[in-house]
């Protein structure tokens, strides 16, 4: 018996969502008091063994270069079968577009129960109980799952990834594998920042700003935190902003550990996306903008005087580190 977590990578690189993953991974097997497998797959991926240091006993290669690209039923087929030779009775996935893709797949592949989204460590004593997330965060469920075989998806900072065990050597698994049905022409992916649902720290902005050639501030406080841009939905719709930066109910959804909303009202479509924040700056002249009431701290100022020397005081408190 074993616990298997499918540990994402974007051409061969691991990314901390995969770390989280299988730390969640390593803390659900000891519980169950059995061992917890790293799976990885495509032609070639670098210092897969790393995954051992955040938890994995275990970790096992598909060397296909059908895996290369992501086709759900390629990966699905893949990762169904490699948890039949493993004997896993619990798969763990991240709760991404791909995760999320693949959930449903494994589920019915094999006869599994599944939760997506959990948000804490399942309990285990006596039955298997998974909690997670509902109406937009303010409240939990909790699920129990009865099948022989469990699928999760787990959502970003559930759970810090913990260095847990030291490096291993990958093993090289051979499952059958059916060809992709569809063909990927071209990936364009955004490059040279942190993509928002891995993001631990975001600086957002709203109409507040008047217009995009104000934005610069904001790039530049996010600069200095060595954050990512975002900003809500009527901004992106105006084009001031791409749509990739939208954060919300319609948008993206993120829980990252700092988030700071300068001018934004915080209607409630844009607070569901982002209250599961572990931390929310508020920044607005408004002082009964909705957004200060989800709050751990607020600012009622000029956005256009707090910005600029919030950004000061960040670079002369990294400076004299």
């Amino acid at each position: 018996m074993s616990v298997l977590v499918f540990a994402e990578h974007q051409s061969g690189t691991f990314k901390k969502s995969a770390f989280e993953a299988v730390s969640y991974g390593r803390k659900t097997a000891d519980q169950l008091g059995v061992e917890c497998i790293a799976l990885v797959g495509g032609s070639q991926i670098d210092n897969a063994g790393q995954l051992g240091t955040w938890g994995a006993s275990r970790v096992v290669h598909i060397a296909d270069g059908t895996l290369d690209s992501f086709d759900s039923q390629s990966w699905s087929a893949a990762i169904a079968e490699a948890a039949t030779q493993l004997g896993a009775t619990v798969i763990i996935l991240n709760h991404s577009a791909n995760g999320k893709t693949l959930l449903g797949r494994l589920a019915v592949r094999l006869n599994a129960g599944s939760v997506s989204a959990a948000s804490a460590l399942p309990q285990t004593e006596g039955s298997f109980v998974v909690r997670k997330n509902v109406f937009s965060g303010k409240a939990f469920a909790d699920y129990e799952l009865s099948s022989d075989i469990k699928v999760l998806s787990i959502i970003n900072n559930a759970i810090p990834p913990q260095e847990l065990g030291q490096p291993v050597s990958p093993e090289t698994l051979s499952v059958a594998i059916p060809g992709p049905k569809v063909t990927i022409r071209e990936v364009n992916r955004i490059e040279g920042t942190t993509p928002l649902p891995e993001a631990e720290l975001v600086v957002s902005a709203g109409r507040g700003m008047k217009g995009p050639e104000h934005w610069g501030i904001i790039e530049e406080l996010a600069d200095a935190l060595g954050a990512t841009t975002a900003c809500s939905r009527p901004v992106s719709d105006t084009g001031w902003r791409p749509h990739h930066e939208h954060v919300g109910q319609t948008g993206i959804a993120i829980r990252p550990n700092l988030y700071i909303a300068i001018g934004i009202s915080g209607a409630i479509q844009h607070l569901a996306g982002v209250n599961r924040s572990k931390t929310i700056v508020v920044i607005n002249k408004d002082p009964e903008a909705p957004f200060f009431k989800a709050a751990d701290y607020g600012i009622v100022a000029d956005l256009f005087d707090v910005v600029p020397k919030l950004t000061e005081a960040v670079r002369a408190f990294k400076a004299a580190q």
